[in-house]
């Protein structure tokens, strides 16, 4: 009953915190003082749930150095010229007929390139909502497939967050993910694919689609652009063209990405890398100074032009302050969690639904319930790790060092352990980043999906446009009960 009423309080000074749009950090820090409060109740000495609380926030400590690099990254991007000499060239192949699946398309490559949805939706997302609005798109639709289509990079680039979040929890690789979650990610992606371009067949018929024809003039296009003309490419480029120098080089950084990734290469380096390569083009293509550049670094992009700064501002260290102190609280979480045995219970119910549904889908379920309570990806993805850690296990034995040494008498039985635990893990990094990535954008209080929709001025219904969200956590949990049939009928 005690872990019952701590988790109704902190749910309850979560939702007033989201509600009232305050600042998520107060009421974790609330939550951090409920459940050691808990502990206390339970005789759980305050010194041992400090010690565990510490430990967990050290364990944290490498995706937080991660976290700062994409900081200073996303700032220098924005700054070189990078973001904007894509957006420019990316634009110019947007018509009324390709609008709303290009829109998905071009939101997914920008996200994978700077690996935030909220980078993403920022620049390719309000281009793209300003264009398919002028050429009387459905915003709902088309908000939908913006919204997919920045959390596609989310979830599998090699500078996402998310996906260095979900690698450090479960200590797996983040590049073997990237190729199982690209595995995973195909089919969806190829059904939005197919759904945006049936919907654009259908709008482009006049039968199927909202009028949207009011929305031409409405406030995106108008803050952007200063008036109310249709946002056309020629405006992005005008736009662009007369705040940065649009030359080719802009794009080194990106390529540096790419080609880095493509070689495996570590992800702190590669971004260590791109942060040269783009300070050195801010200085020699942008002119900017040594003191803007440190300026630029710790306080993220400004511009004097309100119209750039309405698609461009942004990064810098002090913008990943709040999601690094959101990662510090969360794992000082598992340090007391582990110590009061407050989720035991949570879990044993939900292992047992993993033994009825199937591990794959117990997971999205918990997801679920986790991304309506926590109100952002991050804790989200968190208590779902926390949740689910023992549900992708091949086998119940060997678990601890006692056990695989007793039971092991030669060399290759200890490896095949050490390879089936990492098997584990890598199922369980694959499941998080199936559900907890790409269902907290679909809750409606979630900031995950709520600041995307509201930067791009889109209803609240485009949430049930985003189709790629909904496609990827349903997939697994098709593929799960035909995996699960598959076993039944073998052991028959």
């Amino acid at each position: 009953m005690a872990e019952v009423l701590t988790m109704l309080i902190f749910c309850a000074v979560l939702f007033v915190s989201v509600g009232f749009g305050w600042s998520i950090i107060p009421a974790l820090l609330v939550g951090a003082l409920l459940f050691t409060g808990y502990g206390l109740v339970r005789r759980v000495p305050l010194h041992s749930m400090a010690m565990h609380a510490a430990g967990s926030m050290r364990s944290a400590s490498t995706v937080l150095v991660t976290f700062m690099l994409i900081g200073l990254l996303t700032s220098l991007w924005r700054a070189s010229g990078t973001i904007a000499y894509i957006v420019t060239h990316a634009t110019s192949i947007i018509h009324p007929i390709t609008v709303i699946p290009l829109s998905f398309l071009l939101c997914a490559g920008m996200s994978v390139l700077t690996g935030s949805s909220f980078a993403s939706v920022a620049t390719m997302g309000t281009i793209c909502m300003s264009l398919g609005l002028s050429m009387d798109a459905s915003p709902v639709t088309l908000g939908g497939a913006i919204l997919a289509g920045i959390y596609v990079g989310d979830r599998c680039s090699p500078v996402s967050t998310s996906a260095l979040l979900v690698a450090q929890l479960t200590h797996t690789n983040l590049f073997g993910n990237l190729g199982r979650m690209v595995r995973t990610g195909a089919i969806p992606f190829a059904l939005s694919c197919v759904v945006y371009v049936v919907i654009a067949w259908a709008q482009a018929g006049g039968d199927m689609m909202v009028d949207a024809g009011a929305a031409r003039h409405s406030p995106v296009a108008g803050s952007i652009y200063g008036g109310g003309d249709a946002a056309g490419p020629a405006n992005v480029a005008d736009l662009f063209s007369s705040a940065f120098q649009l030359h080719w080089v802009t794009m080194m950084p990106a390529v540096v990405v790419i080609v880095m990734a493509l070689l495996r290469v570590d992800v702190r380096l590669t971004m260590l890398v791109s942060i040269v390569v783009s300070a050195a083009i801010c200085i020699g293509v942008q002119g900017m100074g040594f003191t803007g550049i440190l300026r630029l670094l710790m306080f993220g992009y400004r511009s004097d032009d309100t119209r750039v700064a309405a698609l461009l501002n942004g990064g810098g260290v002090v913008s990943m302050v709040t999601v690094m102190a959101i990662v510090c609280i969360s794992a000082a979480y598992s340090g007391i969690f582990a110590q009061t045995h407050m989720l035991d219970r949570l879990r044993h119910a939900i292992s047992v639904m993993a033994g009825r549904l199937g591990a794959a889908t117990a997971t999205v379920i918990t997801a679920m319930g986790a991304a309506m309570l926590a109100c952002n990806q991050t804790l989200a993805i968190m208590l779902t790790h926390q949740l689910c850690e023992g549900l992708h296990r091949t086998r119940g034995v060997l678990r601890n060092e006692t056990d695989a040494a007793s039971a092991s008498d030669g060399f290759g039985d200890a490896v095949q352990v050490a390879d089936e635990d990492a098997d584990d893990r890598d199922r369980l990094a694959l499941a998080i980043e199936d559900s907890a990535v790409v269902i907290a954008p679909l809750v409606p209080w979630s900031i995950a999906g709520a600041v995307p929709l509201a930067t791009i001025n889109a209803p609240t219904s485009s949430l049930f446009a985003a189709v790629f969200l909904y496609a990827l956590p349903i997939s697994r949990i098709i593929g799960d009960a035909f995996s699960r049939r598959h076993v039944c009928i073998q052991r028959q």
